[in-house]
């Protein structure tokens, strides 16, 4: 059974950091390209960032500059470094691997607020 956990969702201040976790287990983490996705109230999904299996990365204009995503193979985890943190970020933030519509977790909630 796959399963996909997100962690470290806190409140933060404006121009804050957080780091946000994502363990999966029940599947080969190494062979998938992994993302992260946020949903903002009344809002769609979104895709924020992709890293692929061989570390490439990419970034939705929104963050760019700001986030940063890696992974660890190891620990079949992966990271969403965010950095500069504006009120507009706020969100519920998923992982999940690209393409892929199942297996999605409960996410983590991010809320920056003065």
């Amino acid at each position: 059974q796959i399963q996909l956990v997100e962690s470290g969702g806190d409140f933060v201040q404006p121009g804050g950091s957080l780091r946000l976790s994502c363990a999966a287990s029940g599947l080969s983490f190494n062979i998938y390209n992994w993302a992260w996705y946020r949903q903002a109230p009344g809002k769609q999904r979104e895709w924020v960032a992709t890293i692929t299996n061989v570390r490439a990365t990419n970034y939705a204009g929104s963050v760019k500059g700001r986030f940063t995503i890696s992974r660890d193979n190891a620990k079949n985890t992966v990271y969403l470094q965010m950095d500069g943190l504006r009120p507009e970020d706020t969100a519920v933030y998923y992982c999940n691997r690209p393409r892929y519509d199942t297996d999605w977790g409960r996410g983590t909630q991010v809320t920056v607020s003065p």
